[in-house]
């Protein structure tokens, strides 16, 4: 009996998390009220189960790790465990909800079973209620989590009928035909290893022209190995999490972009520039510098329409561009050309297809490699690295849940090696929402970056009247 294997990325969210770093995303949404009933949520997530395989399957390690993991059913699946029921203190306010959140995302999956929870978040002021939505990176990530929770929540106040379920968990593996399976696949290496240097370079058709991209790539992630300036944004963490937020529309940056230039993606990043200048200047530090940030890359093929934001599979198909952020630069419009030039370069570098074909590669090397590689490379890189920005579209229709429907989406990113901070941000229904995660221990100002951000875009808009 075949199981599917983790991919080496899937594997590697795994392999980098320890005692503080736990490699969960989530999605905090607000409905409006009043809340339904948990026992509708039950229904509601039960009846699309049979879209979501693996959230009924767990990882299972091969034994002395001579192969990838495996996902296998969950031989004692029960909804019960994954959905969860609370409440806010009162007020029920802002405040109250981002403890929550900080609170539940320190908290690590149970590996034992499926790596995903939905908690139902009673007694938020307003009359209204939140759901959160948390799953491990190895299950899926940003782009295809949309999909996700698109298949999971509803595209009109009705809900949708239930699938049909026949499901019935196959036998769980033993350990010796775990060890088996990695042989075969092992003495089948060669073969494997031919087909993906093909996968590799399949897009451009042309193998010499995908070379040619790699090497521009590489040639641009070299400047990683300069470390930026001691500071406060980078360190050791504690096991506990803060979180923040901030926001826009969708049509405000457009104004910026029409008026100010640059894509969408560097008006954003523009907005946390601020964000990390103020935060910096509140902590009396220099911003005589740049922050250097991480920023994953969908590789994932686009599809047309407003829900089909991915290509349907739950794989992992990331890649990562390293980007400068100018907190030195005053001028706001300045500060945005300087953003939407380099980041220009960036693509022009081809550094995410460099970042991508390095991923494939890893798929060579012997498990127990990938793992100690896979800690090495995360604490090396993020020496040099200040923080983690991802950008996630979502859909830009309204969802809804039981009848109700979701006024805001928050995304959050984990945090990883040195870095104290990270932030995901995530479009909804002409909104766009910033997701702000902290170090517990270091970073009790970070409403100081969230409004910022939000002070960044305000500036930036005034100059476009």
């Amino acid at each position: 009996m075949s199981f599917e294997r983790l991919s080496p990325l899937d594997a590697s969210f795994l392999h980098v998390e320890d005692d503080v770093s736990h490699m969960h995303i989530a999605a905090i949404g607000i409905f409006e009220g009043p809340a339904p009933r948990y026992s509708d949520v039950v229904d509601m997530v039960r009846g699309k189960l049979p879209l979501v395989p693996r959230y009924r399957q767990v990882v299972r390690f091969v034994p002395l790790d001579m192969g990838r993991p495996v996902w296998v059913d969950d031989q004692h699946f029960n909804i019960d465990y994954h959905l969860r029921r609370t409440a806010l203190p009162a007020p029920g306010g802002e405040p109250e909800l981002r403890a929550l959140v900080g609170r539940v995302m320190a908290q690590q999956l149970d590996r034992s079973k499926p790596l995903w929870e939905i908690w139902v978040v009673e007694g938020l002021g307003g009359g209204r209620w939140a759901l959160l939505s948390k799953t491990h990176h190895a299950l899926v990530d940003g782009v295809s989590g949309t999909d996700l929770l698109a298949v999971i929540m509803d595209t009109t106040p009705q809900p949708s009928p239930p699938v049909i379920d026949d499901w019935i968990p196959r036998p769980a593996p033993s350990g010796a035909s775990l060890v088996l399976g990695a042989a075969s696949d092992l003495a089948r290496s060669p073969y494997e290893q031919l087909r993906a240097v093909r996968a590799s370079t399949r897009v451009p058709r042309l193998a010499l022209s995908r070379a040619g991209e790699v090497a521009r790539g590489l040639s641009s992630m070299a400047g990683l190995i300069r470390p930026t300036p001691i500071s406060s944004l980078n360190g050791p963490l504690g096991p506990h999490r803060r979180y923040a937020w901030a926001a826009t529309t969708v049509d405000d940056i457009k104004r910026v972009r029409k008026g100010l230039g640059g894509a969408f993606n560097d008006v954003v990043l523009a907005s946390i520039t601020n964000g990390f200048r103020e935060l910096l200047r509140s902590r009396g530090e220099s911003v005589e510098r740049v922050v250097r940030t991480l920023v994953p890359v969908s590789v994932r093929p686009r599809s047309p329409g407003a829900m089909a934001v991915g290509d349907g599979t739950l794989q992992n198909k990331v890649s990562a561009m390293f980007a400068s952020l100018p907190v030195g630069i005053d001028d706001p419009a300045e500060r945005l050309r300087a953003i939407t030039l380099q980041m220009t370069g960036l693509k022009e570098s081809k550094e995410a297809v460099a970042g991508e074909a390095l991923t494939s590669l890893s798929g060579f090397a012997p498990p127990m490699l990938l793992a100690l590689g896979m800690r090495l490379a995360s604490r090396v890189a993020q020496r040099n690295v200040n923080t983690v920005t991802t950008n996630v579209p979502g859909p830009q229709l309204p969802l809804y849940v039981a009848g109700r429907r979701m006024v805001t989406a928050y995304p959050y990113v984990p945090l990883a090696g040195q870095v104290r901070i990270g932030l995901a941000i995530f479009s909804y229904d002409g909104q766009v929402t910033f997701g702000i995660t902290g170090d517990w221990d270091t970073t009790e100002d970070l409403d100081v970056l969230g409004r910022g951000i939000e002070s960044g875009m305000r500036t930036m808009l005034a100059l476009c009247r």
